[in-house]
Formats: C-alpha cells, sequence, structure tokens
C-alpha cells in the first residue's frame, strides 16, 4: 500500500506492506470550478446578502481588501484581479485600493513573499499592499469592548476605508471552528490586546473552540461581535480540494457569505468514518503551512476524534522555517521544563494570554488523548528539544512500532492533514 503525503512543496511517498489495513481519510470528491475567473465575476454580481460590488463601490473613495498571510494557499491571483477591476469600474482609483496582509500577530509577508500572496505581478506592481503590524497601537481605532470586556482595537486603515472587504479560504480551524470571513478582522488586523484577550484559556479550553464548531463557539462569537461593531464587511470566500483546486466561490455580506461557503465546506471538509484507529498517520497540509512546527499543531489536533483513548498520531510536516516565533519557541520551553499541568495550571491563571502560547495549549489537547510522534527533516536537533513530541526519522518504522505496540494493524492515513476533519459518532 502506497500513499502519498503532503509535504513541502511536494509530498512524500508512505509505503506499508499489504498486511497492514490502510484506511485513507480524503475529502468528500469536490468537482473544481471550470472557469474559475467567471465564478468570482458571477459572485460578485450576484451576492449573498448585500448589493453587487460594482452598486456598493459606487461614489465611494476608498477600499481597502483583507488577504491571508503566506500561511493560507489562497488563490489570490485568481480572486484580486476581478475583484479590483470591478472597483476601479466603478470610480474607485487605484491609487485609493489597498491591500492589506491580515498577519494577526505573525510575522509580515514582505519582498517576494508579498508578491507571492498577492499572486498577481500586474496587481502587485500597480496596487498599494501592506502589512498589518499588531504590535503597533497607534495604528488602531478603540472601537470599544465586546459583551465579555475584549477591547476591540482594529487597524485604522480597514475601518476607516469606504469600501472594507475580506477575502480568504474557508477551511476546518482548531479553535475558531472553520476560518475566512470575520477571522480576517479578528484576529487578522487587530490589536495585539484584541488578540491576546480572546486567546486566553478561558476561551479555548470551551468544549466548542474547536475544529468545524461554529454555533456556541466563544472564539467565533467574539469575532462576530468584533465584525458587527465595524459594520459594512463584505467577503469573498473561496474553498479549495487537495489539489488546491477552487470548488466554491462566493461574495456578500460577510456573515452571510461566510455561513454559506461554511455550509458547502462541510460536506467536503467534514468526514464520518465508523470507527477510532489506535494508530494514525497525519500531515501538517504541505506547503504553505507546514513551513513551521507552530502550525504543524493543526495536524495533530485535526485527528483526535477518530483516535483511540493512548493511541498514536505520527505526523509528517517539513518545517522548513523552523520551529514559528520567538514567543511560540518560549511557551514550548516552558511546556517542556514544567510539564502539561503545571504549564495549564499557568494559563488558567491568566487574563490575557502570551503571544503564541495557544498553540502549546493546542498541542496539549492531543497529548491529553494519545502518544504524538513528528517527522520532519526542517528542524535541528536543537530545535527537536523543544518539541515535546517524539522525533523519528521514518514513517513507515513508526507506524510499524506503532502496530506492534498496540497489536492492532488498522492504520487511518490523512493525507491533507487538519485541511480535512474526521469524525466518530
Amino acid at each position: 500500500m502506497s500513499v502519498d503525503l503532503l509535504y513541502g512543496r511536494n509530498s512524500i511517498p508512505l509505503r506499508l506492506p499489504e498486511d497492514i489495513r490502510v484506511t485513507v481519510v480524503r475529502k468528500h470528491p469536490m468537482i473544481p470550478i471550470r472557469n474559475p475567473v467567471q465564478a468570482v465575476n458571477r459572485a460578485l454580481e450576484k451576492p449573498v446578502g448585500s448589493p453587487p460590488l460594482a452598486e456598493m463601490a459606487r461614489g465611494r473613495k476608498t477600499a481597502c481588501i483583507l488577504i491571508c498571510d503566506i500561511t493560507r494557499p489562497v488563490p489570490n491571483g485568481t480572486l484580486l484581479p476581478p475583484l479590483i477591476e470591478t472597483i476601479t469600474a466603478a470610480g474607485i482609483s487605484r491609487e485609493d485600493i489597498l491591500i492589506l496582509v491580515a498577519t494577526g500577530l505573525h510575522r509580515p509577508n514582505e519582498g517576494e513573499e508579498l508578491r507571492e500572496i498577492v499572486g498577481s505581478d500586474d496587481l502587485f506592481r500597480t496596487i498599494r499592499a501592506e502589512n498589518h503590524f499588531a504590535r503597533d497601537r497607534e495604528a488602531h481605532v478603540d472601537l470599544g469592548k465586546t459583551s465579555r470586556g475584549i477591547p476591540i482595537l482594529i487597524d485604522r486603515r480597514f475601518v476607516e476605508a469606504d469600501l472594507k472587504i475580506v477575502t480568504g479560504l474557508v477551511e476546518p480551524h482548531f479553535m475558531a471552528g472553520y476560518s475566512g470571513g470575520r477571522k480576517l478582522v479578528a484576529p487578522g488586523v487587530a490589536y495585539q490586546d484584541t488578540i491576546l484577550n480572546f486567546h486566553t484559556a478561558h476561551i479555548l479550553e470551551h468544549e466548542k473552540s474547536a475544529n468545524c464548531i461554529i454555533e456556541g463557539n466563544p472564539l467565533h462569537e467574539e469575532q462576530i461581535e468584533i465584525v458587527r461593531k465595524i459594520g459594512g464587511i463584505v467577503g469573498l470566500n473561496v474553498v479549495i480540494d487537495e489539489k488546491r483546486r477552487i470548488g466554491f466561490v462566493n461574495f456578500g455580506e460577510v456573515e452571510a457569505s461566510h455561513r454559506e461557503a461554511v455550509a458547502f465546506m462541510r460536506k467536503h471538509g467534514e468526514v464520518t468514518l465508523p470507527r477510532r484507529f489506535k494508530t494514525i498517520v497525519t500531515t501538517g497540509a504541505g506547503y504553505p503551512l507546514d513551513r513551521t512546527y507552530y502550525q504543524t499543531v493543526k495536524g495533530m489536533v485535526g485527528v483526535i476524534d477518530i483516535l483511540e483513548p493512548g493511541g498514536t498520531i505520527i505526523i509528517a510536516s517539513e518545517c522548513s522555517e523552523g520551529m514559528g516565533s520567538r514567543e511560540f519557541v518560549a511557551a514550548q520551553r516552558l511546556l517542556c521544563e514544567v510539564g502539561p499541568d503545571r504549564f495549564m495550571s499557568i494559563l488558567t491563571g491568566r487574563d490575557k494570554a502570551h503571544i503564541d502560547e495557544w498553540q502549546t495549549e493546542m498541542l496539549i489537547k492531543a497529548l491529553r488523548v494519545g502518544t504524538i510522534r513528528l517527522h520532519t527533516t526542517g528542524l535541528g536537533n536543537e530545535e527537536l528539544k523543544d518539541v515535546f513530541v517524539d522525533p523519528v526519522p521514518s514513517i513507515e518504522e513508526a507506524v510499524m512500532a506503532s502496530v506492534k505496540a498496540h497489536g492492532d494493524p488498522d492504520v487511518a492515513v490523512v493525507p491533507e492533514g487538519p485541511y480535512v476533519i474526521p469524525r466518530c459518532p
């Protein structure tokens, strides 16, 4: 049995003997759109819950378009040209359009990386593209607080634009339920205090702060309050298949259009299996998500619903850029020093999270269910001391060791990692 696992910009083969019973978990089949540009134009003309984009843009002077950072494989080269063509045809000059990278607390994307995520050389040359900087207090507008008391501070370039547009990929997300839509605003272009307040353990340890859960998810509820406070936001949403082809696109009022995109994605990205497994192989979803160990945690959490308690997760992730932020490394080192119980005691005692420690918290969620093995070629020996899981040089050998230890030849393989979420009734 051979299965290709997404890894870096390519894939790596997983080859197992015939006596291993492999269940491959993929998205339900998604029919790719034949003419994606035409589909984008049609979505802009026939929106969900808002006037057509051309009508909305008419008479307005400025536009701010939020795009995801380098960690998401959003096909901006397909989405942005029709969007900007519609805006300029309606009378907004190219000089008054800003493409703003919704970095949240991630590092900025500059130079060739910025050109890559804009996805169009023409737009990169002719439209301003800038990064959000969450640590710059003066760059944000204070809009009050949410009903939970979380401060709402949002990038002034977005708040003060006449036309506010978010674009992005709708996919399962291990805290907010699904990515895209409101998530481009918060944490995307929020001040660090806003981000740190809704990434506390009090919110993330809630049972509904999880993959594919929207209803009752406290993080989602905070994000919705924030976009409603700003008002007037519209979204261009996209769903892609395992080969990164567009299977769905829509446009409209930010909440309504996002709900419709989530409903589509649910039918493909959520897969129900009849049983749990003691051995699971998954991935960090390949480039660009598996560039860091920080993002790799998503793949670990994505499969815990089908892991038998005490079972083994084996994850393949290139981590070509290393561990992630220095704050994340500090959180990992604290975990290594004090252990999971003391680490969580520290987090639950805080009213405001520390930057990126929430990813370590999510790692602990996976470790509560079973053991994790990591196959990577991007982390050196010093970095591997901080991962708090067991590194393995060979995925195949790790699988065979797990099968032998658990006495069970059934193995689940999730080649696309956290872009598909398996469930067990």
